[in-house]
């Protein structure tokens, strides 16, 4: 065994985005992972591809809306009860990094994230592969008022800032632009430079193929802990086996923490548990994703049908899906495009792993030598997961990364930092 061996815990696209690099760096690398390649939000997020997004999911003046969504069970944001005294202390990191100072400093660096996944997303799959499963023709969000509400109006100054070109749109355009689309949508925002995936669960699923076909090794086991070794480097325990490297990297999603916990490493990660409904067969066909701000969900056209995704439940890991969530999807899509048909519906639900201020937690441990972090990346999992891998591999390669790595390093959270 390689003394120079990785171990990168998780297979989702924040850890082959990681591996990937790696191994073709020529590092023997094994990626370790219960589930299979794209087995958990990596196969059932909105697949949104964002490089022109800079809008932390905390903003000023949000902590006023959240009474009257919590008020709804079905509402875009819901606490279970049962589970608020553990999700409080998270809940309020969240709201303390929606002040507007924070939220612009996020913002800038959420940017300097994002803007080059496009590139980081051609580098991993080839051309060929980037052709076939990536669609750059924008995004569009879409509100019931003609007039920008204050929240908008907050974004547009935040896209402003970061030199984002956006367009507005009128009911006419819309409705040229989205045959069929509902009346009351009355005024839509185009973000050209965003796009979309067309399967994100087969496209996380190629870069493992191509890691496999590059000398990667990928091992189904659940890893129980991680043990450093005395005299440097560490061993994981699974449930068969005992696997020692010089170098460790977690990308394992809202299921880190039970990784990092044990060894002191206090992230404030939580599970923004989402929702997703597909409807094959739909006869309606939007050429690119469609966010609807009014009603806090997203539909995209994708290979196997048409997908609406949304929504926030904070619930844990272990709590039983309320399927009830997935369901109403179905009608909201049909506020949307009232003569909306199609085949027998697929419910999914999924734990978007987050931080309470939106950016993901990445690089080195330094009271931990050898382990490295990818994951927190939240709502932006398919934009952030590349640039963040490649950022990550970077650094354990020893190479200048593209960005400065401090805004996500895990020591921002020393202190009580959102």
């Amino acid at each position: 065994m390689s003394a120079g061996r990785i171990i990168v815990l998780g297979a989702g696209v924040a850890g082959l985005s990681v591996a990937l690099p790696l191994r073709r760096a020529g590092r023997e690398v094994t990626v370790i992972d219960a589930l299979p390649p794209a087995g958990g939000s990596s196969f059932g997020n909105a697949g949104l591809l964002s490089p022109d997004t800079s809008v932390p999911v905390a903003l000023p003046g949000m902590l006023r809306k959240v009474p009257g969504w919590l008020s709804d069970p079905l509402g875009p944001l819901v606490v279970r009860r049962s589970y608020l005294p553990r999700a409080t202390p998270w809940l309020w990191r969240w709201i303390k990094a929606g002040r507007m100072d924070r939220a612009l400093a996020i913002s800038a660096s959420m940017r300097a994230l994002h803007v080059g996944s496009f590139e980081a997303w051609r580098a991993l799959l080839g051309a060929g592969g980037f052709s076939e499963f990536i669609r750059q023709s924008g995004q569009v969000q879409v509100f019931d008022r003609a007039e920008e509400t204050p929240a908008a109006a907050l974004e547009r100054e935040f896209r402003a800032r970061q030199g984002i070109p956006t367009e507005v749109l009128g009911a006419d355009e819309l409705r040229q632009m989205f045959p069929g689309i509902a009346r009351h949508v009355s005024r839509g925002v185009l973000i050209p430079g965003n796009g979309n995936t067309v399967n994100p669960g087969r496209m996380v699923r190629r870069l493992a193929d191509l890691f496999l076909a590059e000398g990667g090794e990928i091992l189904a086991e659940r890893v129980l802990k991680l043990i450093p070794r005395e005299g440097g480097g560490w061993m994981a325990m699974t449930n068969v086996a005992n696997h020692v490297a010089a170098t460790v990297v977690v990308a394992g999603g809202a299921w880190s923490r039970a990784m990092l916990d044990p060894l002191g490493i206090r992230v404030p990660l939580e599970t923004e548990r989402g929702y997703h409904l597909l409807l094959p067969g739909a006869n309606v066909a939007p050429r690119m994703p469609i966010l609807y701000k009014s009603r806090s969900f997203t539909i995209t056209p994708m290979e196997e049908g048409l997908r609406a995704a949304g929504t926030v439940e904070i619930a844990g890991l272990d709590a039983a899906p309320d399927e009830r969530r997935a369901e109403q999807l179905l009608r909201l899509m049909r506020t949307l495009f009232p003569g909306l048909e199609g085949g027998t519906p697929r419910l999914w639900m999924g734990h978007r792993p987050s931080t309470p201020d939106s950016l993901p937690v990445l690089g080195p441990v330094p009271s931990r030598p050898g382990l490295h972090l990818c994951l927190g990346h939240g709502h932006f999992g398919m934009t952030g997961g590349p640039p963040s891998g490649k950022l990550v591999s970077d650094l354990i390669l020893g190479a200048a990364p593209r960005i400065d790595a401090a805004p996500y390093s895990v020591n921002r959270f020393q202190g009580g930092s959102p």
